[in-house]
Formats: structure tokens, C-alpha cells, sequence
């Protein structure tokens, strides 16, 4: 599957999570519900995957960050249900993914009246 379609297909789960529970909730309650939706929908998906960081060819940590989602090994979704996204947010998913060498990223923000206004695509061009 393309990571066109997928992240279309995560996209549409979030608006169905969005759709039954609203904005205001933790980011738990959509995550959980982000699980279901996709599982549904027949993906793999992993949630609270830790990543080891590397400095200089050496393991520091074993898990330097734990990913909220991560959908059939291939695009990290990070989850959020806060005010406003602010840019840290999209610089700490672009870290994900280039610790995790994955090379699509999806920061969805919960807290939003209309979902649309909550979502941003992040690539990874450092890719390997």
C-alpha cells in the first residue's frame, strides 16, 4: 500500500474518532480509539513504540521517545489534544521519524472544532 492511501485511510480514522468524541478529551482517549479505528480498517498498528537514540554510532538510550502510533511500519502518527500547535510539535515528529528512519509523519491535534485545521504532513527527506 502507498503511503498516499495509508495516510489517507489514517486521516479518515481520525475524523471518525474526531466525529464520535469530539475535542477536549486526553490524548489517551484518542489514541486508544485511533487503535480501533485502524485495526478495523484491517492495518497494523503499534502504539507507545519505544526508539532508541544514537549518538555517534552509540545506543545512549533504549527508548529516548515512545512513538503514539505507528501505522503498518511505515508512517508515525503523533497524537495531540491541545490548543494550538506550535512548531516545536512538528520539529519533535520530524525527529521521530529520523531517529526512527520512517518516512511519513502525521501530527494530528484533537483539540480542534474541525479536525481538518488539525492535521500536518511531515516528510522525512533524510530518509535512508
Amino acid at each position: 500500500m502507498d503511503l498516499n492511501h495509508l495516510s489517507s485511510m489514517i486521516i479518515n480514522a481520525a475524523i471518525n474518532v474526531h466525529k464520535e468524541l469530539g475535542p477536549g478529551l486526553l490524548e489517551s482517549a484518542y489514541q486508544r480509539c485511533m487503535v480501533v479505528d485502524l485495526e478495523n480498517d484491517g492495518l497494523k498498528v503499534k502504539s507507545e513504540v519505544p526508539v532508541p537514540i544514537f549518538y555517534q554510532d552509540r545506543k545512549i538510550h533504549d527508548d529516548g521517545f515512545r512513538i503514539d502510533l505507528l501505522v503498518n511500519d511505515s508512517i508515525v502518527v503523533e497524537l495531540k489534544s491541545i490548543s494550538q500547535v506550535q512548531d516545536i510539535h512538528k520539529k519533535q515528529l520530524l525527529t521521530y521519524l529520523r531517529l526512527a528512519k520512517k518516512p511519513l509523519g502525521l501530527l494530528i491535534n484533537f483539540n480542534e472544532v474541525l479536525l481538518k485545521n488539525g492535521i500536518t504532513r511531515i516528510v522525512n527527506s533524510q530518509q535512508e
